[in-house]
């Protein structure tokens, strides 16, 4: 029962902590909004579409480490930031909407 117990707090203690709520990301007007944060690792933001036209979320790293499916109008898609960095996207339909998650 004690290892037991041991690997529990173990393995709480190697995981990193998780943020509790998903920051939003508003997605309205051809424009991400906000367009830059920065959040914690383990932050979940998820982004929704508010445009009566589809829009995606895509990383602009290659390979993108994340994609979104084409978002309809109040579609949402979400993505959670495990590891530090600074992490540039766009809407693959409509490149000139570009925005930053900065994660600490």
């Amino acid at each position: 029962m004690r290892s037991l117990l041991f690997a529990g707090l173990l393995s709480l203690i190697a995981m990193p902590a998780l943020a509790s709520d998903p920051i939003s990301i508003g997605i309205d007007n051809f424009v991400f909004n906000p367009a830059a944060i920065t959040v914690s690792a383990g932050t979940t933001i998820v982004w929704t579409n508010r445009d009566d036209i589809p829009h995606t979320v895509t990383d602009a790293a290659h390979p993108p480490g994340f994609r979104s499916a084409a978002l309809d109008t109040d579609d949402s898609f979400s993505f959670t930031f495990m590891k530090p960095g600074t992490y540039r996207y766009f809407c693959s339909l409509h490149p000139h909407m570009q925005g930053t998650v900065v994660v600490q």
